[in-house]
């Protein structure tokens, strides 16, 4: 059971299957609308299942300070809850059912120039293939620099702006909660996004005149990549 609350904020229990119907109904209506809504729908046990996805949900939730809202939010995404998710450059934008239908707009900065050309030089001559970049077939010093919670391409605390127009006062809600791991989902199915969202060019990791050997690098296991953040990945 979840718990919503009415417009006299008083709680009511709300069933993950009720809310799933209700979703369902809210998504038909959209589309009648005419409307072109993208839903978030997670099927397996893992939110998301891909190197870039997976490495998106870790970094968020390296942010110590959405601890408590994580939770709910991956409650939320698994009934259905993210009825529509947007990426597009330095935003993402998505509608979330909850006690009625709530707007969500975040904010994402974009990489500063200084840093991706760091990481640029760091990974030059390094990446065999575009796929090899968007399946996350890569050495595990390049994911490391890709990664790092400090100088890589992912975004810092400060430079995501989150905005929900439900009456919870927290700075992370549920909703959008729900919204950041569904980012995951999402590049999970285009990787790409990823890319787009912070207002770089991916071919750019590719683009170098240094032909170094290729032999003996290695996709990054799970556990390597969790290790990195500190958290297990097979908790999701």
């Amino acid at each position: 059971m979840t718990m919503d609350y009415d417009e006299d904020d008083y709680p009511r229990y709300i069933s993950a299957a009720e809310r799933k119907k209700q979703a369902a109904e809210q998504l038909a209506k959209l589309q009648r609308s005419g409307g072109k809504p993208e839903p978030i729908v997670v099927t397996a046990r893992s939110i998301a299942k891909t190197f870039w996805g997976q490495a998106w949900n870790r970094h968020i939730e390296s942010f110590q300070d959405y601890a408590s809202r994580l939770p709910r939010g991956r409650s939320y995404l698994r009934q259905g809850a993210v009825v529509d998710l947007k990426i597009r450059e330095g935003e993402i934008e998505a509608l979330v059912l909850g006690s009625e239908l709530y707007h969500i707009h975040i904010r994402i900065d974009k990489l500063d120039p200084e840093r991706w050309n760091a990481i640029r030089k760091a990974c030059a001559g390094r990446i065999s293939s575009l796929i090899d970049l968007l399946q996350g077939k890569l050495s595990q010093e390049i994911i490391e620099v890709l990664c790092d919670p400090e100088t890589g391409l992912f975004p810092a605390h400060g430079e995501i702006k989150l905005i929900c127009d439900c009456p919870d006062w927290a700075d992370l809600c549920k909703h959008l909660a729900a919204v950041l791991y569904g980012v995951g989902v999402r590049l999970d199915e285009q990787p790409e996004l990823f890319f787009l969202l912070r207002g770089v060019d991916r071919q750019e990791l590719l683009d170098s005149d240094w032909s170094g050997d290729m032999q003996g690098e290695t996709t990054l296991e799970n556990d390597d990549l969790g290790g990195m953040f500190g958290i297990d990945l097979d908790h999701l």
